[in-house]
């Protein structure tokens, strides 16, 4: 793609009227996706609920953050099958940092699976660093999954 990621897609906040999208994103990329509720709550308390748009106004992905005192944490970022790997992530990761950063936040967090590889990659590429291991965070087939505790400072 020869374009910049930032002519192509923009970031603008989620609204509820998004959510079929962003829950079909959710299901095909998650084997225990967060339910239609899960969105609906953070939406509701203030978290940073954000979609990544294509020119038409299509969700190609989202992401959510929490900013606390001096700390910002990612909650959830996915992109649509059809668009990874074309810089939908980073621009919406990037945008969580610029607004944790406005919010006087001095470091990012994220839990990864360490299954993922794909994520880790991006990550470690913008920055993220390995601060921490949650025991048995995820659900996976067979019991659950430790998650990776990346951060990343601003």
């Amino acid at each position: 793609m020869s374009a910049e990621p930032q002519a192509l897609f923009s970031v603008r906040a989620l609204t509820t009227a998004d959510l079929p999208e962003v829950l079909a994103i959710e299901r095909a990329a998650y084997d225990y996706p967060w339910s239609e509720g899960v969105f609906r709550d953070c939406m509701r308390v203030g978290y940073r609920c954000l979609a990544a748009v294509d020119m038409a106004g299509n969700v190609l992905g989202y992401g959510l953050l929490s900013v606390t005192v001096d700390e910002a944490h990612v909650l959830n970022v996915c992109v649509g099958p059809l668009y990874r790997r074309r810089g939908v992530a980073t621009l919406l990761l990037e945008h969580m940092a610029r607004l944790a950063r406005g919010e006087r936040a001095a470091t990012i967090l994220l839990e990864v699976r360490p299954s993922n590889t794909g994520a880790l990659a991006l990550y470690r590429r913008l920055g993220f660093e390995r601060v921490g291991v949650r025991k048995r965070y995820y659900p996976a087939a067979h019991g659950r999954e430790d998650a990776l505790l990346l951060a990343r400072p601003l």
